[in-house]
């Protein structure tokens, strides 16, 4: 038999091999016969051509070397293929973490919540959030629709009741408590771990004492918007522009990194535009996060959100049917509500208020927050009213009760400096002697002086434990000198010499520019002194805008309105 035809049936030729077959080829039992090819080969020994019978009578070395010994391409093949198999494998592995990742953070979407708080639906307890009638609960589960049912207590606190289920209220019970703030937090803990869009809100009423200042512990490096709400509740003439500005270089102090500031009003919808525009452009597929403290207005921002989205969007004219409830209740949201609201993907997420000790909701009984939550444009109060109304001291030697829970003595001021006051209507001011002051404060707590209202909660309030004494420092008379806000209520504007008051012959240069006051709360309220807020049509003359570098330029937020 001719070498040619040996070698023919020794080496029978093989198909054409794609990409694709190579990568489903095993290198162990991958056998490639070989036909007699000259091969040179540039090293310093020269070897001589291999003939067809040393092929055939050739037999692999133990070493390595010979006729049957891997060639450079075989190796390569090996190579790339034993690559392949090593990305394969990380691919696989990459996707089993995520998808365990995605069943731990997601277990709670499994779970049939109530659409108006977020509560796991149950029919165990009647008192409980969640609680739906068994037979409701069969029917809407055998036509699969639990996403559709709203839970007992949401239906009450939609018709105005008063109903409370976070525990740490002061003590007081007001309805059952079920969750505990410990407990809501941690239901926001998993934000640090995904990849979402943080909207943040903030009261404007209560500025200092809903801004939530460690939310990077919740958040992560997630990007920020800010959204200050109820921008429609501050006095008539506020110019925005101003308090826009006040607003950037608040949080720029406070070192807060956001993307956009926003005023918006949920009620009349002014500025909401402005930041569902600036959530599509930030979204890049990523979920949205509803996020702020314990009554700060989430639930009416998501629906004045889906109203405005609903001229443009179906899905979220869709999602307007089935919508968070609205309650002054805080601790109304009890879950994460997930909400189908964008047209091109990703989710929309209300989430459980943050709740604060340090502010009045966590000291007052249930049935008394209404009146802590203003309904209507404020209107400063402002002592004394007129130049000559008391004694010619001004304000010296008298205390100042802003309903039954604060009180501020006036230690030492100017004949002419005045307070206003700006917070709920509610909440009457009452002015008399500071020796008089604790035997007014005993005898009208209930009566003149509320909240509390009501003998049973008079009996049970703790009283203004905590005393803060303050020394305000000024420098320019003719304009505020500082905010008291206090936490949870309002705030206290201090003129050092008011507008009406001042006289002719007043001399503020010769006086020290001092005032000193002793503020009273209940003992988990905090004070905030801060620059004063331009509010009113008085705030546009004397708030100075500060000039800025153009590093700062740069680098400072933009707000919008």
């Amino acid at each position: 038999m001719a070498l040619k035809n040996l070698s023919t049936l020794f080496c029978p030729p093989l198909p054409p091999l794609n990409h694709h077959h190579l990568s489903n080829i095993n290198p162990k039992s991958l056998k490639i016969c070989r036909r007699r090819i000259t091969i040179t080969c540039k090293s310093s020994e020269s070897e001589a051509p291999v003939s067809d019978t040393q092929l055939l009578g050739s037999r692999a070395d133990p070493e390595g070397t010979g006729a049957a010994a891997p060639t450079p391409g075989e190796r390569f093949l090996e190579r790339q293929q034993a690559h392949e198999a090593a990305k394969l494998v990380m691919r696989e592995m990459k996707k089993s973490k995520k998808k365990k990742k995605e069943k731990v953070l997601k277990v709670i979407t499994a779970v049939a919540c109530c659409y108006g708080c977020g509560a796991p639906l149950q029919t165990a307890e009647v008192d409980a959030p969640g609680y739906v009638d068994p037979d409701t609960y069969e029917l809407k589960k055998r036509h699969h629709q639990l996403r559709t049912v709203l839970c007992g207590r949401c239906r009450l606190l939609s018709h105005g009741h008063m109903i409370t289920a976070v525990g740490g209220n002061g003590g007081y019970a007001g309805g059952k408590q079920f969750v505990s703030a410990d407990e809501l937090r941690e239901k926001l803990s998993h934000l640090r771990h995904e990849k979402a869009l943080i909207v943040k809100l903030i009261d404007v009423v209560d500025f200092n004492g809903s801004f939530l200042s460690r939310v990077r512990d919740l958040t992560g490096a997630n990007p920020i918007i800010l959204v200050v709400t109820k921008v429609d509740l501050l006095p008539k003439g506020t110019d925005l522009n101003c308090v826009g500005d006040w607003v950037v270089e608040t949080i720029t102090k406070k070192k807060l990194n956001v993307l956009s500031v926003h005023l918006t009003s949920s009620k009349s919808l002014v500025g909401i535009a402005g930041v569902v525009s600036e959530i599509q452009k930030e979204k890049k597929g990523r979920d949205v996060y509803i996020l702020g403290s314990a009554n700060v207005g989430k639930s009416a921002f998501i629906n004045a959100l889906l109203k405005t989205m609903a001229q443009r969007d179906p899905v979220a004219a869709a999602a307007q049917k089935y919508k968070p409830i609205q309650s002054a209740v805080p601790g109304t949201t009890l879950g994460p509500i997930q909400i189908d609201a964008f047209l091109g993907g990703g989710k929309l997420y209300d989430t459980p208020g943050v709740h604060l000790h340090h502010r009045q909701a966590a000291v007052v009984n249930s049935k008394d927050l209404p009146a802590l939550a203003p309904q209507s444009r404020l209107r400063g109060q402002s002592f004394p009213v007129a130049p000559g109304n008391g004694s010619s001291n001004g304000l010296n030697g008298f205390s100042v009760f802003w309903g039954g829970l604060v009180r501020i003595d006036v230690l030492k001021v100017l004949p002419e400096t005045r307070l206003t006051f700006y917070g709920p209507k509610a909440l009457q001011i009452h002015v008399v002697s500071t020796d008089k002051a604790d035997e007014f404060y005993q005898k009208e707590l209930g009566v003149l002086l509320t909240p509390p209202t009501g003998k049973e909660r008079v009996d049970d309030w703790r009283g203004l434990e905590t005393m803060h004494q303050l020394q305000i420092n000024f420098e320019d008379a003719k304009r505020p000198a500082s905010d008291v806000a206090i936490s949870g209520l309002g705030w206290i504007a201090v003129e050092p010499v008011g507008r009406s008051l001042a006289t002719a012959d007043s001399d503020v240069e010769e006086t020290a520019k001092e005032l000193h006051f002793v503020v009273h709360v209940p003992r988990p309220v905090e004070i905030f002194v801060r620059p004063p807020m331009p509010v009113g049509k008085a705030g546009a003359e004397w708030y100075q805008y500060r000039e800025l570098t153009e590093k700062e330029e740069e680098i400072r937020p933009k707000w919008y309105f």
